[in-house]
């Protein structure tokens, strides 16, 4: 496969799942405010720094609010990171890709670009903000429901699917990291009231509320949550559950080319060193410094998978 078809590809999946994740940031920061006595903007500049997008932002805005930092998520052009621009930049690299990809796959990419226009082409309202986050999950959904159903299980199906999953593990490292470290007010708080509402928020900004109840009752506390969000393998957000299909997806392409790039073996170094520690050996690590090393080592593998499969030759 050519390198520029393989980068679209891989990057048309990355912004896809981009848009998805930004609209569950929004989620997230919305409910976390709502257990927050008084001003709510140490936590929206908390999801802007999640997000990644505290920079851009700043330029822009003198001051943090939560229509302004919503909308500079959600649809502002200058964002390269939000919504609207992922889903453009993705509909971009499904048109470099077009005779990779399957009719539906295109058909879902474009329409879905378009109802991006249509529902952000102004700024959303309160009263319509849950519903057009829920159309933005239903259309990042219905790609991935058109590409699995439809896409050869070969290195076009691999490339895309290491471009989901590295963005999605890249995500849920940051919705922990907000949480745990910058979010709660104080050590106090720690086993309190809020403590545990918001822990309750990173569960449903995932999708992981019900499968966590299944698992472990409702009296479970944090340490629980950490450990289903990190390590359990059956999640389909963990980190552990995105490492493992990114090394084998990557197993996959080193078996179709006859060849094991360097960045094989940093999916099996994290995987193997990283993922498979204990959730009492990660507390006594720190969270926030684990979480942090963890992206660092996501960002460092795209990277290197990028320079192994020459994606801009």
């Amino acid at each position: 496969m050519l390198g520029k078809t393989a980068n679209g590809l891989f990057w048309m999946h990355r912004y896809l799942e981009r848009a998805e994740n930004m609209a569950r940031l929004i989620e997230t920061g919305q409910r976390i405010a709502l257990t927050t006595l008084g001003t709510t903007e140490i936590e929206w500049r908390s999801v802007l720094e999640t997000a990644g997008v505290a920079v851009g932002y700043d330029a822009q805005n003198e001051t943090v609010t939560k229509d302004e930092a919503v909308d500079w998520m959600l649809r502002a052009k200058a964002n390269p990171s939000s919504v609207l621009s992922c889903f453009a930049a993705a509909r971009q690299n499904a048109r470099m890709v077009r005779t990779a990809i399957t009719n539906e796959v295109w058909e879902a990419v474009n329409g879905t670009y378009m109802q991006a226009q249509e529902l952000l082409a102004r700024k959303v309202s309160e009263r319509d903000l849950p519903q057009t986050l829920n159309a933005i999950r239903q259309r990042t959904a219905l790609v991935r429901g058109a590409t699995h159903g439809t896409v050869l299980r070969n290195d076009i199906y691999d490339f895309t699917s290491i471009g989901t999953y590295l963005e999605r593990a890249d995500n849920t490292a940051r919705i922990l990291d907000v949480k745990y470290y910058v979010l709660l007010p104080s050590a106090m708080s720690v086993g309190s009231e809020v403590d545990n509402v918001q822990w309750e928020t990173i569960l449903r900004s995932v999708s992981a509320r019900r499968g966590f109840r299944m698992e472990y009752g409702s009296t479970a506390g944090p340490r629980d949550i950490a450990q289903f969000l990190i390590l359990d393998k059956r999640m389909p957000r963990s980190l552990a559950f995105c490492a493992r299909k990114i090394r084998v997806n990557m197993g996959y392409l080193a078996g179709n080319y006859g060849h094991r790039p360097p960045s094989f073996g940093m999916a099996d170094h994290i995987e193997k060193d990283y993922l498979s520690y204990d959730i009492e050996a990660i507390f006594d690590y720190g969270l926030h410094e684990f979480i942090q090393k963890l992206l660092e080592l996501f960002d460092e593998l795209a990277r290197q998978i990028q320079t192994d499969y020459r994606f801009y030759e």
